[in-house]
């Protein structure tokens, strides 16, 4: 039995969840209208044509620096949503704006959640309608070649004469091209049964066949190292957005909270609500 000594403990958990998912949905759907913007504009990492040589590093700066641009709003609006709209609270400053503070946090997690979700379902959903045959094709196709080094597989096989169906042919070749950006490279054995092949599909001499391959070996080699430096400095400008988006939505969470103590409306400058 408690007595009068002893502190009040409170019952009941510390987060308003309405709040919190408000925010989070707020966040997610600035974001999402924001990617939607810089698609329509062509801001990404790669650019329409199949060759990751016709995106700059500039571009790709550029691109790293607009998620990090997407992140400072749609957390800030989340943030500020999920600590305006909770319930006044009786406690210290101090108390108040940590726990606005974790808010904002747990928004930015919960927000971070549901973009993913929806993501993913596109990218499901894109992938199927693109090649509704992907799940079947196994070793007849290279998912990883044909989006990297496509033009270059082309280029191996290209011929004046009809070719027959040369799915297993090309998938063949571009895990063969993929150990181009590997530490050994292709090896001599691999570009002679590349030489070989070449030669019976695009009816070429064997000579002319081990120079195309080792043309298209550089080739690839070229595109392979583009695209990891894309995708390096993608993944680190998506780390920086969101540890920035952390930071600002915990900030914009109690700036919320300050308003909601306070009642004033920061967009129109007013002081209180009288």
């Amino acid at each position: 039995m408690a007595t009068l000594d002893e502190p009040l403990v409170q019952r009941g958990s510390y987060f308003r969840w309405p709040a919190i998912f408000a925010g989070a949905v707020a966040a997610a759907g600035v974001s999402i209208t924001l990617h939607a913007f810089a698609a329509g504009i062509g801001l990404s990492v790669a650019s329409t044509a199949p060759t990751w040589r016709d995106s700059s590093a500039i571009f790709w700066i550029l691109t790293g620096l607009y998620l990090v641009f997407v992140a400072l709003v749609a957390f800030a609006v989340g943030g500020y949503v999920a600590g305006r709209m909770g319930a006044p609270l009786s406690t210290s400053t101090a108390e108040m704006e940590f726990r606005d503070g974790v808010h904002g946090l747990v928004m930015w997690g919960l927000a971070i959640l549901v973009a993913s979700v929806l993501a993913l379902g596109l990218a499901a959903v894109g992938s199927t309608a693109l090649n509704p045959s992907a799940g079947t094709a196994g070793a007849s196709q290279s998912v990883a070649g044909e989006n990297i080094i496509a033009s270059e597989l082309d280029t191996l096989y290209r011929s004046d004469r009809s070719l027959a169906d040369l799915a297993y042919r090309r998938a063949e070749a571009a895990r063969i091209l993929l150990k181009a950006s590997g530490h050994s490279g292709v090896t001599n054995a691999d570009r002679r049964y590349l030489s070989v092949v070449t030669a019976n599909v695009a009816d070429l001499s064997l000579d002319a066949a081990r120079e195309r391959v080792d043309r298209v070996v550089a080739m690839s080699a070229q595109e392979l190292h583009r695209a990891r430096v894309a995708a390096v400095l993608q993944a680190f400008f998506v780390a920086a957005a969101l540890l920035i988006g952390a930071v600002i939505a915990w900030f914009a969470a109690c700036e919320g909270g300050r308003d909601r103590e306070r009642g004033a409306f920061p967009a129109w400058g007013r002081a209180r609500l009288v």
